[in-house]
């Protein structure tokens, strides 16, 4: 569990850097796998991110291997970006369920509180 939590915190921590990426200036050479959903962008994040761990474990990086990062860096970031998505709104989701437990809105809490443990159990299984 901690190994998931130290995962869902770095994601988290990646996520809100992708203000870098978003230089207007690079242009676009690739567009990389889609993510559409929560589900799709959590599975192209750690296949991509073990194509990336596969590079990064050979000897020598030449044009080939720094070519493939490349075209991986689209995917990863797609997949970061809707990652980053779907926490901003989940954040909210979660800030629902702290103010209806406040205010004694045991529906909202159930309804809302269901949202929250169902993306969060995307990311973390």
């Amino acid at each position: 569990m901690q190994q998931r939590m130290r995962l869902f915190v770095g994601i988290i921590a990646i996520g809100l850097s992708a203000a870098s990426w978003a230089d207007s200036d690079r242009p676009a050479h690739a567009k990389g796998e889609p993510a559409e959903t929560l589900q799709q962008a959590v599975t192209n994040l750690g296949e991509y991110s073990e194509k990336l761990q596969a590079l990064l474990d050979k000897e020598e990086l030449g044009a080939m291997e720094l070519h493939e990062v490349h075209m991986l860096t689209y995917t990863l970031e797609n997949a970061l970006h809707k990652i980053q998505a779907d926490l901003e709104q989940t954040a909210e989701v979660l800030e629902e369920v702290h103010i209806a437990s406040e205010t004694n809105k045991p529906e909202v809490v159930r309804e809302k509180g269901q949202v929250f443990v169902e993306t969060t159990s995307t990311l973390l299984n």
